[in-house]
């Protein structure tokens, strides 16, 4: 069967760190299930449906029987048990993300000890990107061709007509 984790996150919208992290995330892993959270606390750009599609564009290089693109709502550790995943990886960027991601890894640890976290750095050259960047240097006419996947750099133009 080999070992699965789970990648979590809003993917809104789906960066070259992303897939940078899939990347990496496959050579630690067997599979990789690629899981597009739903937060109705949180105001998104693209719907659920809108970012499912956006990585599946983006990853329809990386081999099928090895990834999964998925939608979940609730705990991250409830979508990894019910998936038979060992593990949930993370990207850290800065310590910034490191103070967060700690807090969560451990709540996770607290709520399903057979469930590990795994973080891997990001590439240097995605260091300094996030989604919500992205978004906003989008939103002002820049061009981000350079950092996000050809679909999403599309997508991200028909939503702001005008810009770039």
């Amino acid at each position: 069967m080999g070992t699965t984790a789970v990648y979590p996150g809003s993917f809104d919208p789906p960066t070259l760190g992303h897939v940078s992290l899939v990347e990496r995330g496959l050579a630690v892993f067997d599979r990789l299930i690629v899981a597009v959270a739903r937060n109705p606390l949180k105001s998104s750009l693209f719907t659920i449906e809108e970012r499912v599609e956006l990585l599946r564009e983006s990853l329809a290089g990386f081999p099928e029987r090895r990834i999964e693109i998925d939608r979940f709502e609730g705990l991250t550790v409830d979508y990894a048990r019910s998936k038979g995943a060992v593990a949930i990886l993370r990207g850290l960027r800065a310590t910034s993300d490191f103070e967060a991601e700690f807090q969560m890894a451990m709540m996770n640890r607290h709520l399903e000890r057979d469930i590990h976290s795994v973080f891997l750095m990001a590439d240097y050259q995605w260091f300094f990107i996030s989604s919500s960047t992205v978004k906003e240097a989008a939103s002002l006419g820049a061009d981000i061709s350079d950092l996000v996947p050809g679909p999403v750099a599309r997508k991200l133009k028909g939503k702001y007509p005008g810009k770039g």
